[in-house]
């Protein structure tokens, strides 16, 4: 991958790097067979490096899976802001999944062992895909250790990125794991027939440069995420007809914004925008979706902006239709709110020539 192909400090040691993750337009359709455009954005990345040795190590983080603590105070506050769990289990869940896969497709995988590490600077609980950024660049890592990128379909990763961290509990759908792993801008369709046919969605990269420029908002200490997801998905599986038709309409939204964005209409891509996080206030609520979600939101749209969140809350995306006056009323707005502001900045595609080689075939 471009910036996240194998880096060697050391000959035989493997380092990737995957970024972050923000949902544009479409979710959370992607776990209703929807559509979705997200892309990969620079701001923030997680790192993990493999190094051959004797034994088969995974190596606990000096930070993120902390064992020891000056007190009970220090242990307590720790808990509450990282959570009960670091990168580690994601590691292991990661390396079970691959070598499963490998074994019920017949690839066969040298005796080796290696040593796993990781390191990562994307916020905490800010709907940017921290967690499956590490499972991401923990395959690419084992990818190349064993030689098997070539066996490996670029369209199958996102699937086995995301049964590792079912493994583990998580919940979540397929859209930041495609973004993830082919990095840039991609429209997703997940149609029912084909995903049940094939077991992924039809992926279609887009150029970036198309984007227009887009703001990140987002709140250092989350502290209301709400419960995101509510009883919208079991409605949705009993067929309530305002949740089945509202989720219909957020996936032709990122059908109308692929055009938007290839034309260049950026009017109406700030209008989708809007109406994303409309329906998807409608259909899970206040309650569910937090306070302070909600108020991020409405910073950027007191300014004139458009906005909705990167993902299931925590952070949000922002367009300034208006330009740089408008961003300087949004920087000077969220810092009063006492948000974090910072441009995005896109990653183009990281698909190397063996990955693509895999789409071909």
């Amino acid at each position: 991958m471009a910036e996240e192909s194998p880096s060697s400090r050391k000959s035989n040691e493997i380092e990737h790097k995957v970024y972050a993750r923000a949902g544009l337009l479409g979710n959370p359709s992607d776990v209703y067979y929807g559509r979705t455009i997200s892309f990969s954005l620079a701001n923030f990345w997680a790192t993990v490096r493999l190094q051959p040795s004797h034994h088969l190590v995974i190596t606990p983080h000096p930070t993120h899976d902390l064992v020891q603590f000056s007190g009970l105070d220090h242990l307590v506050n720790r808990l509450q802001s990282e959570g009960y769990y670091g990168g580690v289990r994601l590691l292991m869940s990661i390396c079970k999944v691959f070598y499963n896969y490998c074994n019920e497709n017949n690839i066969e995988l040298s005796k080796e062992n290696f040593t796993l590490s990781y390191d990562t600077n994307i916020p905490r609980q800010t709907g940017l895909s921290g967690s499956s950024a590490i499972v991401c660049a923990a395959l690419n890592c084992l990818l190349d250790f064993y030689k098997v990128r070539h066996l490996v379909k670029v369209e199958i990763r996102p699937d086995l990125i995301l049964s590792a961290e079912k493994e583990l509990g998580i919940i979540a759908g397929l859209q930041d794991r495609v973004a993830q792993v082919y990095g840039g801008l991609v429209y997703m369709d997940f149609n029912k027939d084909h995903m049940e046919k094939l077991g992924h969605g039809v992926y279609t990269p887009m150029d970036t440069s198309l984007l227009p420029p887009l703001q990140l908002i987002y709140a250092e200490n989350p502290s209301d995420s709400g419960k995101v997801h509510s009883t919208v998905r079991k409605r949705w599986l009993e067929g309530d007809e305002f949740i089945v038709s509202s989720m219909a309409e957020v996936a032709d939204l990122a059908l109308q914004g692929q055009t938007a964005i290839l034309e260049k209409d950026y009017s109406k891509l700030a209008d989708l925008m809007n109406r994303n996080f409309d329906l998807r206030r409608s259909m899970f609520g206040d309650d569910a979706l937090g306070s302070l979600n909600i108020e991020m939101v409405e910073v950027a749209r007191r300014v004139g902006a458009a906005s909705k969140f990167t993902g299931s809350g925590g952070a949000v995306v922002v367009f300034c239709p208006d330009g740089p006056p408008q961003v300087k009323l949004l920087e000077d707005a969220c810092k009063e709110a006492g948000f974090v502001i910072q441009p995005l900045k896109v990653v183009p595609s990281y698909l190397n020539e063996d990955d693509l080689k895999t789409l071909l075939g």
